[in-house]
């Protein structure tokens, strides 16, 4: 039965994936672009904002340029989603073993040692979709697809170029953790507050939270855990860029990414 319940959940998590990727998908590509764009020399036009890069991108590209990336995209995602819920679950059992319910830590653990083994899952998918995302008319030598993108990374640049920006990455992982705190005490302030406010018993404070207050601790987490962990995002993208003619990289390492974005 739980073996059961642990695939039930990866299904679940598949499916949400492939849909919040199916309608949000332009956004992300024209996110890449932004986050790549350092200011130097670079083979992508430049976007004055959101509108304009949508708009430049319809124009100048299509639909397909607007879903560029997007097999690897809903495949990633997916695969994500899927062996996120399957790791948390697994972990979550197996630090059940020796108690009898976990503590907020040992969840943070368990959702720490799922993103970070998804993470080195899948890695190879997102950069694939990044350099798709990346990919202009303009380009010498483009992709063909995904897989045509994966058989010439691995030719030109062999297999540790699949792992570019796994570091960056990890520390993404962070998100959740990130989430999930400031969700919590969000909602123990404002239930503290509201409990002084009516001067009510604190037992039944849970009743004075409706739906929109929850509606806007989920936005105010989730900003603040975006805000926080959105220059790692940066770093991974501009580690994941295609290298020059020459297959010289633009970016070592993320330190380089650092050094050279701050300058």
């Amino acid at each position: 039965m739980a073996a059961e319940w642990q695939w039930e959940n990866a299904a679940a998590g598949s499916a949400a994936g492939l849909a919040t990727v199916s309608f949000t998908h332009p956004l992300d590509v024209i996110r890449t672009r932004f986050q790549v764009n350092d200011g130097r020399l670079s083979n992508l036009p430049t976007y004055k904002n959101t509108p304009h890069a949508l708009f430049t991108i319809a124009r100048t590209e299509g639909f397909r340029g607007l879903y560029a990336g997007f097999y690897p995209a809903v495949l990633g995602s997916t695969i994500s989603w899927g062996l996120y819920f399957y790791f948390y679950s697994k972990a979550k059992q197996r630090y059940l073993r020796s108690r009898e319910e976990l503590s907020p830590v040992l969840h943070l653990a368990s959702a720490a040692e799922a993103g970070g083994l998804v993470c080195f899952c899948t890695n190879p998918v997102w950069l694939v979709k990044t350099r798709l995302q990346l990919q202009t008319p303009q380009q010498v030598r483009p992709y063909s697809g995904f897989h045509d993108a994966l058989r010439t990374i691995l030719k030109e640049e062999g297999w540790r170029a699949l792992y570019k920006g796994l570091v960056p990455g990890l520390f993404l992982v962070t998100h959740g953790a990130i989430q999930f705190t400031a969700y919590e005490e969000l909602r123990k302030m404002v239930i503290k507050f509201r409990t002084e406010e009516s001067a009510e018993n604190p037992n039944v404070a849970e009743n004075l939270l409706d739906s929109f207050d929850y509606a806007v601790l989920g936005a105010s987490s989730k900003l603040a855990a975006v805000a926080l962990t959105y220059p790692f995002q940066v770093i991974r993208a501009r580690l994941q860029q295609r290298p020059n003619i020459e297959g010289i990289p633009r970016y070592v390492d993320s330190w380089h990414v650092m050094k050279e974005t701050a300058r």
